[in-house]
């Protein structure tokens, strides 16, 4: 008898598909859900990101002079390696362009952090929003989104309170904002306070600690009146105040358009997963992960997002990271994908990942989209031992989570031009799960010839032979 499939071992050489997350187990049709209108008198989009630009112009002017000016064969623009401008760049800046020193250290670090200026390492660059800006609505807003996103980082905290404390009402502002989006106006500072002490005291049950401080008697307590959490919640409010979110003063605060935008917006996408099957806003980064793997791309970016939404960037970036570093390799893809969803906030922890053998390959990948590299082509960052401990990798993933004939199709993506040549390779680069990939790829294929020929590399690796 003879195989049905050739006997010659060569891979056919295809473009390798980008790896970062093996092939959903299961594919399942959704109905579509009908794009959700804005709450009545919001504005228009376009009017939404003529109110952006205008809130940002002093950022944008900025950006470009830096563009201008400290372009590529010109003197770099900072000096720490993080960013910051250098004195004397910034004096530079003031003097061409008006402003006094402070205004434009202000206007940069706004800029960075709409991502108008991306940080790659240790130099700062155009963001490839400041390059669409006049011409792309969805740029802009999503600029603005991610200052708003980053508020706690644009009006410094007071120096006289513990982190925990300021991470605590960084936290709970997400339900205060909720609270003022709700209420589509004005409202007084003490509703806002005694909404934030409630949730603050939630906080610190679910973690089994005792609360935060004294609460106030039945009586409503008066605006300034000397409670713990009162010059946080006024530090928290001239923050958002300062990108622009709300307006704060005589003892009330109103969200913008703009901000009531961006909240209902955020609001939406929690609803949107809440009402999902998956349902996963609630889980820890390993359980929203493991129930996204059997999503579509689509859906399951939406759960993501919405999972992001509804926890502040940094910790949800280390849970992310947590959970690749885990046992189960198709976590480990989820991971990634999540984090693309992230996007420029997350670059400073991938990047400090790079040493971590097990995440290098993916963190390679990540910042090489994030550079803007085509996904396509992505993986020519890697080199040939990399690229071959991510082809195990995500082969594992496909042996645990997927079947038979994924695993033999996922040859195709190995980057070796011959059956042979991955053998010795796959056996030289000592990924930890090489023996059940090979096991699990010998028992799905089709060739009898060539499964022999995967079993024995699977036992030679077992027992450490050449």
């Amino acid at each position: 008898m003879t195989s049905r499939i050739p006997r010659d071992s060569r891979l056919r050489l295809v473009r390798p598909r980008p790896l970062a997350a093996a092939p959903r187990a299961v594919n399942q049709r959704r109905p579509r859900r009908a794009a959700p209108r804005p709450p009545e008198g919001t504005p228009a989009r376009s009017e939404l990101a003529r109110m952006a630009r205008s809130g940002l112009a002093g950022a944008v002017r900025v950006a470009r002079w830096a563009d201008a000016t400290l372009g590529p064969g010109r003197a770099g623009a900072t000096s720490d390696g993080k960013a910051t401008l250098s004195d004397a760049t910034a004096e530079r800046a003031a003097r061409e362009l008006g402003l006094t020193v402070a205004q434009v250290r202000a206007d940069w670090d706004t800029a960075r952090l709409a991502g108008l200026v991306e940080v790659h390492g240790d130099s700062a660059r155009p963001g490839w929003r400041l390059r669409a800006w006049d011409r792309d609505d969805s740029a802009v807003l999503r600029g603005w989104v991610a200052l708003f996103d980053a508020w706690s980082l644009a009006h410094p905290e007071p120096a006289d309170h513990e982190p925990a404390a300021v991470a605590e009402v960084v936290s709970a502002m997400p339900q205060v904002l909720s609270f003022l989006q709700l209420s589509a106006g004005p409202v007084p500072l003490a509703q806002l306070l005694d909404l934030l002490e409630q949730r603050v005291t939630e906080l610190r049950t679910e973690r089994c600690e005792v609360p935060y401080g004294p609460r106030a008697e039945p009586e409503t307590p008066g605006p300034g009146e000397d409670t713990p959490l009162a010059p946080l919640l006024d530090w928290a409010l001239r923050a958002l105040a300062s990108v622009g979110a709300l307006t704060y003063g005589d003892g009330q605060a109103t969200l913008t358009p703009l901000g009531s935008w961006a909240v209902w917006v955020k609001l939406e996408q929690i609803c949107v997963a809440a009402q999902s099957p998956a349902g996963n806003i609630e889980q820890a980064a390993e359980d929203m992960l493991r129930g996204c793997a059997q999503l579509r791309p689509n859906a399951a970016r939406a759960e993501y997002r919405a999972w992001l939404a509804a926890r502040p960037v940094g910790s949800a970036v280390t849970e992310l990271l947590a959970a690749a570093r885990g046992d189960d390799a198709l976590l480990r893809g989820l991971a990634f994908e999540a984090l693309r969803v992230v996007g420029a906030p997350a670059e400073p922890d991938v990047r400090a990942v790079l040493d971590e053998p097990t995440l290098r390959p993916y963190a390679l990948l990540w910042l090489a989209e994030h550079d803007g590299a085509d996904p396509e082509d992505a993986h020519e960052v890697l080199t040939r031992e990399e690229a071959t401990w991510l082809w195990v990798d995500t082969a594992a993933a496909v042996a645990d989570h997927g079947e038979a004939p994924m695993l033999v199709r996922h040859l195709e993506s190995a980057v070796q031009p011959t059956i042979p040549a991955l053998l010795d390779e796959v056996r030289a680069v000592g990924h930890p799960r090489t023996v059940q990939v090979l096991v699990a790829l010998a028992a799905a294929h089709p060739d009898p010839a060539l499964a022999k020929a995967v079993r024995r590399a699977a036992f030679q690796v077992h027992t450490g032979g050449s």
